[in-house]
């Protein structure tokens, strides 16, 4: 019993100490640590506290490996889970909805990837002021409109978008010797994932100057939406060379016209490493794309829900580790 305490002390001295630069954790993966501190508190808090992942949707793959992750985090934690979700990334009023739900059923925290980063502010403030503790994943809650109404203490884990965007654009920028147009498939725009996701792009674009960027369009993370708007970006600017897709599914969808059209040499950088997307790495129709570690995404986040439950201080960024999938990478 007193090694058990011991180890739990010593995970939360690490977890502070590691706190820098504004409350900032990076995050490399899952370490034994956080279940030594997992059974530190089952110990102690025998009845199963309920915590609610709120995630956008199912539809796309990203978001099933999010639940992976938080489900992993249930059983070492001993708490009840519960996953809820809107039909579509754009479905924001049924997000809003959840959240009022979970409210009404009084649990004890929740954790959520908002597909809006404004507009869920207000009931997730509401959700504050009746004792649930809010954790945001995924997709940031925008700072300003959080301090205007009040809504506070709320730690974020995420990855670094505009760095991990970069990074993937700058495959398929770096190597062009030629006067080469590019374009973005945007996710939504009133996401800060996807604003940070185009301005990485973007800056990994104007490194070179012989490319010039014709055009930036929404397809609001839909695979079919990153179809029809490809087909539109292409009878508008037929000689595009470079497409960056600030989501997988987008990219299945560009890909997908691309093959149907017959065009040749159009090189795609992406983001999630979905499997589908892993494949078109491999077998080359795709340049690259980033694991954003969804899963580890949904496990951190349900691992300091429950700090949050417990009354411990918590960092307010944790960021996860990105990694770039390359064709090289996968053989």
């Amino acid at each position: 019993m007193h090694v058990v305490r011991f180890a739990s002390v010593l995970v939360m001295l690490l977890l502070l100490g590691a706190c820098s630069e504004g409350g900032k954790v990076s995050v490399a993966g899952v370490t034994e640590p956080a279940k030594a501190a997992a059974g530190s508190r089952s110990d102690t808090t025998p009845e199963r506290k309920k915590i609610a992942l709120v995630m956008k949707t199912l539809t796309n793959p990203f978001f099933i490996d999010m639940e992976k992750g938080a489900r992993r985090a249930e059983k070492e934690l001993g708490i009840e889970l519960l996953v809820k979700t809107a039909s579509q990334e754009t479905s924001i009023e049924q997000q809003i909805q959840i959240v009022e739900e979970l409210i009404r059923m009084k649990v004890d925290a929740i954790a959520i990837a908002p597909g809006d980063s404004v507009r869920l502010v207000p009931v997730l403030k509401s959700a504050q002021e009746a004792g649930i503790r809010i954790v945001n994943i995924d997709n940031r809650l925008e700072p300003e409109t959080m301090k205007k109404l009040g809504l506070a203490h709320v730690p974020f884990i995420s990855v670094d978008n505009e760095k991990a965007a970069y990074e993937s654009a700058r495959i398929i920028a770096q190597g062009v010797q030629k006067p080469t147009q590019a374009a973005i498939l945007e996710g939504i725009r009133s996401a800060d994932n996807a604003r940070q996701r185009k301005a990485g792009a973007e800056r990994a674009f104007k490194e070179n100057p012989l490319i010039k960027v014709v055009a930036t369009e929404t397809a609001n993370w839909k695979i079919d939406e990153g179809y029809e708007v490809t087909r539109h970006l292409f009878s508008v600017h037929p000689d595009i060379g470079l497409l960056f897709c600030a989501n997988d599914m987008m990219a299945l969808g560009a890909l997908k016209y691309i093959k149907e059209s017959g065009r040749q040499g159009v090189k795609v950088a992406a983001y999630d490493a979905l499997e589908d997307a892993r494949e078109a790495v491999k077998s080359g129709r795709m340049a690259v794309t980033v694991d954003q570690q969804a899963a580890e995404q949904g496990y951190q986040g349900i691992l300091l829900a429950r700090r949050a439950i417990d009354g411990e201080p918590l960092p307010e960024l944790v960021l996860v580790e990105t990694r770039l999938v390359m064709a090289e990478k996968l053989r």
